[in-house]
């Protein structure tokens, strides 16, 4: 997938922000496994990576669509949601590892005094331990959950809590995710914008409609504004 991005001088930021799945973390195996676990309880047939991947940014609910297909609203939703969100809480960080080149974008953030947090659409009662089960993110400034607050992603509520909480203007924050209400997120709250391609984003024509300031091939074109 090509990157676009703006031809605007180069901007360095006080602050970069990242949503947590698809942006920070490759989580999709650990919840499709956990999908895969439901429909085997079902006797239904399991999907393959390439299936879940495309929905790993979108909940369980929408996890569980993808896998009943048009069976999904027959179902009892509720039920099959808790069950989807508990085989993943058991095992949230089996397979789950950060994207290439975040670690070195994160190291070079803190080598140069730059504050870097996470804001995401998660539930903080599996963000927490997710978060404390991946050494490189140890060093987060803050940690705000989807329900943190009231409101979540595409309120841009969460993100000016976040830069509140570092001490940021968020005009001087720079908020990366991998999903539409990520971008739309971050131009609420008056922050510039990056999109992760390399994380679970649709057809590229239909990024570059969502007008980031940047879209990034990898993390490391984040160096370029530190």
């Amino acid at each position: 997938m090509a990157s676009s991005q703006s031809t605007s001088p180069t901007i360095e930021y006080d602050a970069f922000l990242f949503d947590l799945d698809g942006t920070l973390l490759d989580t999709a195996d650990d919840l499709g496994a956990a999908l895969n676990t439901v429909l085997r309880s079902q006797q239904l047939d399991t999907v393959s990576r390439e299936v879940y991947r495309a929905a790993a940014s979108n909940g369980a609910a929408a996890l569980l669509e993808v896998g009943f297909k048009d069976k999904w609203g027959e179902q009892p939703q509720a039920q099959l949601v808790k069950q989807l969100i508990d085989a993943y809480a058991a095992n949230i960080a089996k397979h789950t590892t950060c994207f290439a080149g975040i670690e070195p974008l994160l190291i070079e953030l803190e080598r140069k005094n730059i504050k870097w947090g996470i804001m995401t659409n998660k539930p903080g009662f599996l963000t927490a331990p997710l978060v404390a089960a991946i050494p490189a993110l140890k060093n987060a400034c803050v940690v705000i959950s989807g329900d943190t607050l009231a409101e979540a992603k595409p309120s841009p509520l969460p993100l000016l809590h976040c830069a509140k909480l570092m001490g940021v203007a968020p005009n001087r924050c720079l908020y990366i995710g991998d999903a539409l209400r990520d971008i739309q997120a971050g131009k609420a709250a008056g922050m510039h914008t990056a999109t992760a391609l390399w994380g679970y984003v649709p057809n590229l024509t239909e990024v570059l409609s969502w007008q980031a300031d940047f879209n990034w091939q990898s993390p490391i074109e984040g160096f370029n504004h530190i």
